[in-house]
């Protein structure tokens, strides 16, 4: 099968180009379609819309060639370890480290929240590589680690309360021996791999909440249309069809910003304060459609065995991971408060 159709080349400006359309064109398109179907599955999405992209962008030929197509084939499944027990959103508090050896690094650490950790075959890990920079951002570097390797301890699968499909674990690393040829990008400059990559993250979790938003509508509207109550259906009252005419405008408004950043990522003019709007206020938007499209379905909105249920369960995680809404707040204070 194929897990992602990114597309590989190895002629590299051919392969980028490929990646970018397909990540700006079909994967939006990918996601609306399964987010549409209640059907948030394994981590997919994570997997090419994230993961290949770092190797893509800033892997060397040899990474390149020995990674992308194996995980297009589906051969080797991806994952990235930024989260630690101490460090969330705040990426410069990273405690896992990477000492040189030789020619080696020696990586030393834990992480945590790791989508796809449990399955997965490589995992990029966040890790300090100079402790004595100017500032963390300044020291920190990315590293492929391959399932496998001596030290690498994949702990337990943890039980979340939604997205059942997809598996998360914590991930530990005891004095793992890698290669010069493991470092992804420059040395100690990861924190801006990261920073270039993550307005695409967040686009990504924008684009899932939209799309579970007007799944949700959908499903409440047909509820509505045939729950009946004091000899009339529901969608009679007044009441509920206002609570309706709310929920379509504020989805279509979403809909309608989203599109905008879409556009704005096509033409690489998305920054990190526009991508962070669209991932704060669609997941914000996506918990109050969900909350709201229970309260409409009543007692059953409360029953597993309504769609209804696993949307308002699987949309409480968008406004955390990603970097929490209120730390996309910050980014977009700064950015409007700051000198340029």
């Amino acid at each position: 099968g194929t897990v992602s159709l990114s597309g590989w080349s190895p002629q590299g400006g051919a392969r980028k180009r490929r990646i970018v359309f397909f990540l700006i064109f079909f994967s939006p398109f990918l996601l609306f379609s399964r987010m549409y179907a209640n059907c948030t599955g394994p981590g997919f999405s994570l997997h090419s819309d994230i993961v290949m992209p770092y190797i893509a962008n800033y892997g060397s030929k040899e990474q390149i060639q020995k990674f992308i197509p194996q995980m297009v084939a589906g051969k080797c499944i991806g994952a990235i370890a930024m989260t630690e027990p101490g460090a969330g959103s705040d990426l410069q508090g990273v405690r896992t480290n990477a000492k040189k050896d030789g020619s080696d690094w020696i990586l030393n650490g834990s992480k945590v929240f790791i989508t796809n950790g449990w399955m997965s075959d490589l995992v990029i890990v966040v890790a300090v590589t100079n402790r004595e920079a100017r500032s963390p951002a300044h020291g920190i570097s990315l590293f492929l680690v391959e399932n496998g390797m001596k030290g690498f301890i994949k702990g337990r699968k943890l039980e979340k309360i939604g997205l059942k499909a997809q598996d998360t674990a914590e991930l530990f690393f005891e004095d793992v021996r890698l290669p010069a040829s493991a470092l992804l990008g420059q040395e100690n400059k990861g924190f801006y791999y990261l920073m270039a990559e993550l307005p695409q993250e967040r686009l990504l979790i924008a684009d899932m909440a939209i799309a579970s938003c007007e799944f949700m509508f959908e499903e409440t509207r047909n509820y509505v249309k045939q729950r009946k109550a004091f000899g009339k259906t529901i969608a009679h009252l007044q009441t509920v069809q206002h609570k309706l005419a709310e929920l379509k405008t504020e989805i279509c408004v979403g809909r309608a910003f989203l599109d905008h950043c879409l556009r704005l990522h096509s033409g690489k003019r998305l920054d990190s304060a526009t991508a962070s709007m669209a991932k704060y206020w669609a997941s914000d938007l996506q918990n109050n459609v969900a909350t709201q499209c229970v309260q409409l379905h009543g007692g059953w909105g409360y029953m597993w065995e309504y769609p209804i249920a696993k949307c308002f369960v699987d949309s409480r995680v968008q406004p955390i991971y990603g970097g929490t809404n209120e730390i996309m707040k910050e980014l977009i204070a700064r950015d409007i408060v700051s000198d340029k």
